[in-house]
């Protein structure tokens, strides 16, 4: 249900916000949270994959099956050859999203990723560009052989073509932002994944002879899942696991995987994924919230998920593999453990000692930082970036330019 346009000024032409994300709007957590602060400007038009999210005035929904980047034949030709300009259009996804603009005109275009911006400044009606770059482009999945030998060059195009151009620019952590400043010469606004802050939730007791963890999220392949759960059965019964997981639609062979080991383990127990707004009430009642990722891409090593904002607001302390962002935070508030490897036993090794008081003590820091790890300071840079924007196209529109 759209909510009344609150932040603008008194009398002020409402500007007309187009959001552009190649994923599902439905189900991708920060382009949601984004959305409900565009509302809150303008008329907000979304488009991507799936049903219309709320909080969108109209939406142009993708076919699932049209990939966002070039993988006919003489897509990836192109690629190889390095003819960029040629191509940077040429996906069938970017295809359907020209077709379904036409001229319609916008006054704010929000590209999600870089991957948008082709289609973001192309856009009738001269808008303001805001690109809010989720990770660091140029790397996203730099582990497969394929995309880093065609589609990270092609990546790193985009980027020096359309960064220096846009008028605004986020991203998650201050590690990434100096990679888009050094490389690009851009000026990321931060913009983290937090939530929004829960002041209805507070740590639970923990049990005198189990300690709960949990782990939610998509069970994508690499995200190594199944090593939480062979530490868990390797720790025994003082530990228990609950996993919340969402299916991806590439990974149907890893989540076969995953359900023969969690019927196999005594102590594990698979759930339905929860909608984003619900996972910290869901979290709650549990103890610990784990997350191991082998560090595959410089975005693994400089992560900084949802999960971890999940988890806070949930108010259980944190489990988390070795990253520079994670492992800053988790230190300076005391929030819980860092484990400092990726496998099932550099997981056993770090829970195996821990005791009640432990665990009681890293939910009551969690609790204590909750509200300076919410999006109270992530949304009010939005919320200026907009203002800002905005005040543009009222100049722009007073003084009849197009």
């Amino acid at each position: 249900m759209n909510r009344p346009m609150t932040d603008l000024p008194s009398g002020a032409a409402a500007p007309r916000i187009l959001s552009i994300s190649f994923s599902d709007f439905r189900s991708d957590s920060r382009v949601l949270r984004q959305l409900d602060v565009l509302h809150r400007h303008g008329p907000v038009t979304t488009l991507g994959y799936g049903d219309a999210p709320d909080g969108a005035t109209d939406h142009i929904e993708l076919p699932r099956n049209l990939p966002s980047l070039p993988q006919t034949p003489l897509g990836v030709l192109k690629l190889g050859v390095r003819a960029y300009r040629s191509v940077e259009v040429d996906a069938p996804a970017m295809q359907a999203a020209l077709r379904a603009l036409g001229d319609r005109e916008f006054d704010i275009v929000v590209a999600n990723e870089a991957r948008a911006l082709p289609i973001a400044f192309r856009v009738a009606g001269s808008p303001r560009v805001w690109c809010d770059l989720h990770e660091w482009a140029p790397q996203e999945r730099v582990h497969v052989l394929s995309w880093r030998l065609l589609v990270a060059p092609f990546m790193s195009w985009i980027c020096g073509r359309y960064l220096p151009r846009v008028d605004a620019a986020t991203t998650i952590n201050d590690s990434i932002a100096a990679l888009y400043r050094e490389n690009y010469g851009v000026e990321p606004e931060i913009v983290r994944n937090a939530i929004a802050f829960r002041p209805e939730l507070a740590p639970t007791p923990v049990p005198a002879d189990t300690i709960r963890l949990v782990h939610s999220g998509g069970a994508v392949p690499g995200r190594n899942i199944e090593a939480i759960i062979d530490a868990v059965d390797e720790l025994g019964g003082r530990f228990t696991l609950d996993l919340y997981l969402l299916k991806a639609r590439e990974g149907d062979s890893y989540w076969g995987m995953l359900q023969q080991k969690i019927d196999a383990s005594p102590h594990t127990t698979l759930h339905d994924p929860v909608a984003p707004d619900e996972l910290p009430r869901v979290l709650n009642p549990y103890d610990l919230g784990v997350f191991l990722l082998p560090p595959h891409t410089p975005n693994h090593r400089m992560m900084l998920p949802n999960k971890f904002f999940d988890y806070v607001q949930a108010r259980i302390g944190i489990v988390f593999n070795s990253a520079v962002e994670t492992d800053r935070i988790i230190t300076a508030h005391g929030l819980g453990v860092v484990v400092p490897g990726f496998t099932a036993a550099d997981l056993v090794g770090a829970l195996r000692g821990l005791t009640r008081d432990d665990v009681t003590a890293y939910k009551t820091a969690v609790d204590a930082a909750a509200r300076d790890l919410s999006s109270e300071a992530d949304v009010a840079v939005e919320h200026g970036i907009l203002t800002r924007l905005a005040k543009y196209t009222r100049t722009v529109r007073k003084e009849g330019r197009r």
